[in-house]
């Protein structure tokens, strides 16, 4: 068992945006085209097409605690504190057992998410979602595996049926490995990092071939237009030559090699710098269709809280320039409109926030910046605010149009703002139309 405490800071301190391949998609996400050569390599058509601007699809058939907290209020034993209440899904299997907990997401998954949904981010101007899923819903360890193994496949189809009826695209995100990848909650597995272990490796890649052999069939090429291979691992913690020659290129053969399918495959950066994986899986003759993956957020360490909206926007707009000389296509796969980590439980069950300097894992240099009341509640904000959140919100869009596009973490919470692209539109602080801009030009003195 490996404490991440500080692990967490430091990977996303180093937030990058690598991401591989010779994709950018599309005009009309309907009308994405690839390009056929006679060696039938497949990437997005981006000398013609748009960006990618897609959303995710987060807390859905992965739960994490900050995007729906009713599900873990129900554990609460204490009023004062969170005591009793699961830190991520892993935990919320095991204390109501496989039936009750079968039952209670079963409910969560036929409800969440909806077709509704999915006409509605079509129509606000998105032409991709990237969706997460657990091994668990394809395969357990073992009887002793506490995670519930349910209807996530089916879903995971639905949605799929759902965006090719409105005309968006798919990524397929493996979101969480057995043992863990990263320590994070959202890996289903808090605090613990046991991806690499040889028996836990066994089985996701198990898992992952599954995935690459289905969503790589001809049946889903036209929607699914990438699945990724594994979501953050901690690259400061992990074996990378074992990440890279056990999981990462083994994938890569086995879609190309054994499944002869040119699906395109997606590497998160792993948190490592600009242009580390320059020569990993480079596009040239024996290798394409890989797309390098890089998630961005300015509120995961003090220094980052601290920052004027100024400092903010040329961090921003220096992601966008910083991938522009790799050798991997780029997306950015997850970013946010969040300028603090007020949003409960965003750090974590039980952690608190560094804003307000209640944060209570590890000593990571912690204070008080400002105060969290009223985050959750839009008629609380400043203008102030609500006009830093635009800003910041425009800058990356313009940033990671510089290259392959983005993909906005997350379409919908129960209650923060911040991290909610629905409450975002109605609340005038994402742009609608997807292009428009009330602050035009703010990277250009970057480029």
């Amino acid at each position: 068992m490996i404490s991440v405490s500080n692990l967490l800071l430091s990977a996303l301190s180093l937030t990058t945006a690598l991401v591989s391949s010779q994709p950018v998609p599309p005009k009309d996400a309907s009308s994405v085209q690839f390009v056929h050569e006679t060696n039938e390599k497949r990437f997005y058509d981006y000398d013609n097409a748009d960006p990618i601007r897609g959303v995710n699809i987060g807390g859905w058939l992965v739960l994490e605690p900050y995007i729906t907290p009713s599900l873990f209020e129900a554990f609460r034993t204490n009023p004062n504190n969170d005591d009793g209440i699961p830190v991520d899904e892993y935990h919320f299997c095991q204390q109501l057992g496989k039936e009750v907990a079968q039952s209670r997401l079963e409910a969560h998954w036929h409800t969440f998410y909806q077709e509704e949904d999915f006409a509605n981010i079509k129509s606000q101007g998105f032409n991709l979602v990237r969706i997460p899923i657990g091994y668990w819903a394809f395969e357990l360890i073992d009887d002793e595996d506490p995670y519930v193994k349910g209807s996530q496949e089916q879903k995971l189809d639905q949605a799929i049926q759902w965006a090719e009826k409105y005309g968006l695209k798919v990524w397929v995100d493996l979101h969480g490995a057995v043992g863990s990848q990263n320590g994070f909650d959202n890996s289903g597995l808090r605090d613990n990092i046991a991806f690499l272990d040889d028996e836990n490796l066994e089985v996701t890649v198990k898992v992952l071939n599954y995935l690459l052999e289905k969503y790589s069939a001809e049946e889903y090429l036209k929607t699914v237009i990438g699945v990724e291979l594994i979501n953050e691992p901690l690259g400061p913690v992990l074996d990378m030559d074992k990440l890279k020659d056990s999981y990462l290129k083994p994938a890569y053969d086995y879609v190309r090699k054994h499944l002869q399918s040119d699906q395109i495959l997606i590497i998160h950066d792993a948190f490592q710098p600009y242009h580390y994986w320059d020569d990993f899986l480079a596009p040239g003759e024996e290798t394409w269709g890989v797309t390098l993956d890089h998630h961005h957020y300015q509120v995961f360490s003090p220094g980052e809280l601290q920052r004027s909206i100024d400092e903010r926007l040329q961090v921003a707009c220096e992601w966008g320039t910083g991938v522009l000389n790799e050798s991997h296509w780029s997306v950015a796969g997850e970013f946010s409109a969040a300028i603090t980590d007020c949003a409960k439980w965003l750090n974590g069950v039980g952690i608190g926030a560094r804003y307000d300097g209640s944060y209570q894992k590890g000593n990571d240099g912690s204070y008080y910046i400002g105060s969290c009341a009223g985050t959750n509640d839009i008629n609380a904000w400043s203008d102030e605010r609500k006009t830093n959140t635009r800003r910041y919100v425009e800058a990356q869009l313009d940033a990671f149009e510089m290259r392959g596009g983005w993909i906005i973490w997350c379409y919908k919470t129960e209650s923060a703002i911040e991290w909610d692209v629905q409450k975002l539109i109605f609340d005038g602080l994402f742009p609608q139309p997807i292009t428009d801009r009330k602050f035009p030009g703010q990277c250009d003195q970057y480029k």
